[in-house]
């Protein structure tokens, strides 16, 4: 099994930037795992924001490209979304997501979610 725990969430000014961590309280993300970011504002649907494969190749949601950047630094099993140029529809709660493919803890796992909330 694997806990995710997302960081990094807070207030900020719209223009402004944060960079989220996700990282693995329990277990590791895995090389392996194929990462993601979603948000969830508030009465709206999870949406997804942000996908790196294990081979490190990206895409982004179309709300968020040219804004943000997914990156994965596998040494230190950790996963992050930069945040620049952002705007108050961008206020939600944000998720770490790891999907493995293959083993024994094969799943999809989900951390706990961090509040970004995007205001003057």
């Amino acid at each position: 099994q694997v806990q995710l725990v997302e960081s990094g969430g807070g207030l900020v000014q719209p223009g402004g930037s944060l960079r989220l961590s996700c990282a693995a309280s329990s277990g590791s993300i895995s090389r392996i795992d194929t990462m993601r970011w979603h948000r969830q504002a508030p009465g709206k649907q999870r949406e997804w924001v942000a996908v790196i494969t294990s081979g490190g190749i990206t895409n982004y949601a179309d709300s968020v490209k040219g804004r943000f950047t997914i990156s994965r630094d596998n040494a230190k099993n950790a996963v992050y979304l930069q945040m620049n140029s952002l705007k108050p529809e961008d206020t939600a709660v944000y998720y770490c997501n790891a999907y493995r493919p293959m083993g024994i803890t094969r799943g999809d796992y989900w951390g706990p979610g961090t509040q970004v909330t995007v205001s003057s």
